[in-house]
């Protein structure tokens, strides 16, 4: 008993020995470009592989490649690639694929260095095996507040009630003889407090149906074009549908477009509209109309020169001269450049203030003690 127990372990010892044979029976592999479209089209399937794995933080995005390498196993082709990442801006329960993402302007400096497997066939890529190589850094996020006001996507269902609220009021409210429609959407927020309040910036434009004839809106009132009207509204409405109750929209209107405003996002730490004035400010008011400018001033202007000179470029780990340096145009060109976010220019300003020569009218730290 014992020895045909021996013989059936040995047996399959045998049948799996022989089918991971088959399985890891690939030929050594021959360099090839990295910039070919089946090596990149083998790395978007690795980086998307990996991302599936991924449950918390944000979703990785292709920095660069660095080499590639194609064999064959039967009638599959088998990439060995290697490549860096960055963390993008997709958090990682997103369903937005990586190529729809931007890097994350956080964290360290240096990309992650990933491997990778990938099997391809005519029709599509398999990727077997591929791994990163995360640094034990911590990635500064905002906490989610709860309670405060949330944006709204333009397109999202859950602002057809509130503007429809807002516009019905408006059209009820205003002197005009004729309906106003939705023209554009400037911002929109949501915020929980007894039920859902909805924050709108929006314009609206005339239509050509009259009040008189046309109680609301319809499919009929288009835009009139030959008679041209908007009016520009902010609008605050209150909605609760668990408890039944009518939305209730309060308004602040006037005539004209909704202005156009540049800066759509919060403004960097530290900027200022007014920035480029007052750094030349100093060196006007400290010289006399006429006179040359004092020996404290040039080295500041040739300080600011060097550093502008010398800052470095936007990926400090990749050279622009390495790239394409390689035969086979390795490594590949970033996918998309990275500009790490630094918070040194307080400090900076602060070291410039620090440094900065006392004044030409002989004014001291020990007129003070006087």
């Amino acid at each position: 008993m014992t020895s045909r127990a021996r013989l059936c372990l040995l047996g399959l010892l045998c049948l799996l020995s022989s089918v991971f044979g088959q399985a890891l029976d690939v030929e050594p592999g021959v360099l090839i470009f990295c910039d070919d479209p089946s090596v990149q089209q083998a790395v978007s399937s690795a980086v998307s592989k990996f991302n599936e794995r991924l449950s918390t933080g944000h979703k990785l995005a292709l920095f660069q490649i660095l080499s590639s390498s194609k064999s064959e196993n039967g009638s599959d082709s088998v990439y060995s690639l290697q490549f860096t990442s960055r963390r993008s801006d997709c958090p990682a329960e997103s369903v937005t694929p990586w190529t729809d993402c931007d890097y994350l302007p956080l964290g360290p400096e240096k990309p992650i260095s990933c491997n990778a497997t990938v099997y391809m066939t005519e029709t599509e890529a398999t990727t077997k095996q591929v791994d990163c190589q995360f640094e034990n850094v911590i990635i500064p996020d905002k906490a989610r507040c709860l309670g405060c006001p949330m944006e709204i996507d333009e397109n999202s269902e859950d602002l057809k009630l509130p503007l429809s609220v807002s516009i019905s009021k408006y059209n009820s409210q205003s002197d005009s003889t004729h309906l106003f429609t939705l023209h554009s959407l400037g911002y929109s927020t949501r915020q929980v407090v007894a039920g859902f309040r909805f924050k709108l910036r929006f314009d609206m434009k005339k239509t050509i149906c009259a009040k008189s004839e046309h109680k609301d809106l319809n499919e009929l009132c288009v835009p009139d074009e030959e008679n041209v009207e908007y009016a520009n509204c902010n609008s605050t409405v209150d909605v609760a549908p668990w408890r039944f109750e009518v939305p209730n929209a309060h308004l602040d209107c006037e005539e004209g477009k909704m202005p156009f405003t540049i800066l759509t996002r919060r403004r960097p730490a530290g900027w200022s509209p007014l920035r480029n004035i007052l750094e030349k400010l100093p060196s006007t008011a400290s010289s006399p109309s006429g006179a040359p400018p004092t020996k404290a001033s040039d080295p500041e202007e040739s300080s600011e020169e060097d550093t502008t000179a010398s800052k470095p470029s936007a990926s400090p780990d990749v050279s622009t001269e390495a790239v394409h340096d390689g035969p086979f145009h390795c490594p590949s060109k970033p996918w998309k450049p990275f500009t790490l976010d630094h918070l040194e220019a307080p400090v900076k300003a602060g070291a410039e203030e620090a440094t900065s020569p006392p004044s030409v009218d002989g004014f001291s730290d020990t007129d003070l003690l006087a």
